[in-house]
């Protein structure tokens, strides 16, 4: 049971009858402060058997809930990418929204491989919407190309994807520039707390598919501090929420992960928080994918 998100509440499915294929990636080879992302994405299946089968007015458990056994994250990092990338691509062939449980972010881009492949195949191009507290747009972290704090350059720079990035507050001279020279689109931590957000937070011309990374230190440290770099002024719940319904509104969510969950023995608090939030994500993308109005 433990091994399955959200088993106390759903039976899981087989993978071809699943809305949401949930993989498991316990990488933990570049983190560069606090450690423990290996633990991470068991410690968030285990808290997930405390959720209640709804979240915020949705079921996505009805839909289907298939939980992969855990990427081997062993070795070579590159190998550990393809095993992410093969895992993903049998999620898109049934017909499911991947759910990447990290381990560190640099698991998000086997994912976006994937899908990248897919829309060379089918002509459905995606973006990715970012929640951070750090914008990963470094071309090399400590002599590593597959650092955590690399992941998004290797989105924007080597897989071409758009790129929009919200609750970022430590920020690199050289990812500034990586920002502008790639056009990305940001609405850092202050900006959103003394501006605020637009009704449309999206670029216009940005896809209508839309995969949504989530990075747990995106969430202010009072709320996460269980994760490598805790870092103050970030997101709060409900304005986690209230933003995600408005990037999500009128798109297809094609796929989602929760990165960078680090347990603290006896704070499972924070546990219980990834998880809902895990929840969170997978009901707004099932209400977004059927058409329901969000906000």
């Amino acid at each position: 049971m433990k091994n399955s998100f959200l088993a106390s509440e759903y039976a899981p499915v087989p993978p071809e009858e699943a809305a949401f294929h949930i993989i498991p990636a316990p990488l933990e080879q570049s983190v560069s402060y606090g450690r423990g992302t290996a633990r991470g994405p068991q410690a968030l299946l285990d808290a997930s058997q405390q959720l209640e089968a709804w979240e915020s007015g949705f079921a996505p458990g009805e839909a289907g809930f298939y939980t992969v056994q855990p990427i081997d994250c062993s070795g070579p990092v590159e190998g550990v990418l393809e095993r992410i990338t093969l895992v993903t691509a049998h999620a898109l062939k049934c017909g499911a929204v991947p759910v990447i449980l990290g381990g560190e972010h640099t698991v998000t881009l086997g994912a976006l491989r994937a899908l990248a492949a897919r829309s060379r195949q089918t002509g459905a191009f995606f973006g990715v919407v970012q929640f951070d507290a750090h914008a990963d747009l470094r071309a090399h972290y400590e002599g590593n190309a597959y650092s955590h704090a690399c992941v998004m350059y290797r989105a924007v720079a080597e897989l071409s994807l758009p790129l929009t990035q919200f609750a970022v507050r430590d920020l690199s001279r050289e990812e500034a520039k990586t920002r502008e020279h790639f056009d990305v689109t940001h609405y850092d931590a202050c900006y959103l707390a003394r501006v605020g957000l637009p009704e449309h937070p999206l670029p216009e011309n940005f896809p209508h598919d839309i995969y949504i990374s989530f990075d747990v230190d995106g969430l202010d440290s009072s709320l996460m501090p269980a994760t490598g770099t805790p870092s103050p002024g970030g997101l709060n719940w409900r304005e986690t929420q209230f933003i995600l319904e408005r990037c999500m509104q009128g798109r297809h969510v094609v796929g989602l992960d929760v990165v960078e969950l680090a347990p603290i023995a006896g704070l499972h608090h924070a546990d219980f928080t990834a998880a809902k939030l895990c929840h969170l994500l997978m009901s707004l993308a099932y209400a977004a994918n059927e058409g329901y109005r969000l906000c």
